[in-house]
């Protein structure tokens, strides 16, 4: 037995103590949903019940499919870690960096594949880097990934491939690197090897018109008061109605993220069976990939993880001093909050739905503390759950 009521009462006060409007919390263990909650409203209003029927913009919990997506082509032998991005976006063999004296020259390292997966590319998140601005402007709405990611090349390195860690474009470098290595648009092949098998139907990048009233309106944290105000529903990182962000353009509601989640839980395999990765792929996701100094990069970037290392386009856990959770579970969230971990060693996974941008309590209050409670509700154990509650609330 599981005891989640200390969990259902943390998820209804994130409105009032945290600015967080509306949200959908659903755990899964061993091959079923033990439990789901939603709380607040999801419109602007406060008029609409959150409802397991909204979607919510992923933003950079999309970072998790593109890397699954990546992760499958690499079992097909359609690529490699190893291989030069030029191999796929020949404009990536002509890379520059900038240099200390503020000249740029000619990149001495190769950029990889395993340097997008890892953020390890020198690449920014300015998404008018380079040419970009060029190619929308020639082709319009045409431009679509390939061209934007190439064009991205055009502009100087922050620093050598390889040497350091940065948060970036690097993932959606990789949609475009998995499209010429399928043959599909990034999407297709997603639709092809993840969302459909799965039974994942409500994940996508374009929104169909008629389903744009399901998302759930987006609030902008304000970073002094924490209360939210509405933004509409747009999603910034489609730059044309062609691109594909790999790094922050998927739209999913809480259920098909949760059935994403679940495949990854149980080692690759899906609920209905569908073999969505092997384990040792699952294993390889999560198996920490930087060294030291880029290590360092990552915690000067997100001091709010600690505990954690980066695998393959996924922060890991592999220090749970001070947590109830579970070393080797693994995961990311989004710029509205939307939150993914994966625990394949204990069959289980989470996801956390909501939709407010710029949230501090989200990023370094709110999802550590949905993901210690998890565990602690899944020991089944009412004293020690309520006693390292109320610990943690005394601190």
């Amino acid at each position: 037995m599981y005891y989640f009521e200390p969990l259902t009462a943390f998820v209804d006060s994130l409105s009032k103590y945290y600015g967080i409007p509306s949200c959908d919390m659903i755990v899964y263990k061993d091959g079923e949903e033990v439990y789901r909650h939603l709380a607040g409203f999801s419109d602007a209003e406060g008029k609409v019940p959150a409802s397991t029927n909204d979607l919510y913009r992923l933003f950079s919990a999309t970072k998790v499919a593109t890397c699954t997506a990546g992760l499958r082509l690499i079992e097909d032998g359609k690529l490699s870690l190893d291989d030069p991005v030029s191999k796929y976006l020949p404009d990536y063999g002509n890379l520059t960096v900038k240099q200390d004296d503020g000249s740029v020259a000619p990149a001495k390292n190769v950029m990889t594949v395993r340097h997008l997966f890892t953020m390890t590319g020198g690449l920014n998140y300015d998404m008018d880097r380079g040419g970009s601005p060029r190619i929308r402007a020639e082709k319009g709405d045409a431009a679509g990934t390939v061209d934007i990611c190439n064009a991205y090349a055009e502009a100087p390195l922050d620093f050598e491939p390889g040497t350091h860690f940065q948060y970036s474009l690097c993932h959606d470098v990789l949609g475009a690197v998995i499209e010429v290595a399928s043959g599909k648009k990034l999407g297709e092949y997603m639709k092809e090897v993840i969302f459909d098998p799965i039974g994942m139907k409500d994940t996508t990048f374009l929104v169909p018109d008629d389903q744009v009233s399901r998302i759930s309106e987006m609030r902008q944290c304000d970073e002094k008061t924490w209360e939210p105000h509405p933004v509409g529903k747009g999603d910034m990182f489609r730059l044309t109605p062609n691109y594909e962000s790999g790094g922050g353009g998927l739209t999913s509601s809480a259920h098909d993220y949760m059935l994403f989640g679940a495949a990854l839980a149980n080692k690759g395999t899906a609920l209905n069976g569908y073999q969505l990765l092997k384990p040792e792929s699952v294993d390889m996701f999560r198996t920490p990939q930087l060294n030291p100094v880029q290590h360092m990069d990552m915690m000067h970037s997100f001091p709010y993880m600690p505990g954690y290392d980066y695998g393959l386009g996924v922060r890991t856990f592999i220090n749970n001093t001070g947590s109830t959770a579970a070393k080797g579970h693994f995961g990311w969230d989004g710029a509205g909050g939307f939150l993914i971990y994966v625990d394949p060693d204990n069959n289980m996974a989470f996801v956390f739905a909501e939709a407010v941008l710029g949230s501090t309590p989200s990023a370094i209050i709110v999802h550590n503390k949905l993901r210690d409670m998890v565990y602690l509700c899944l020991r089944g154990n009412i004293e020690e759950t309520n006693e390292e509650l109320n610990r943690e609330k005394a601190v």
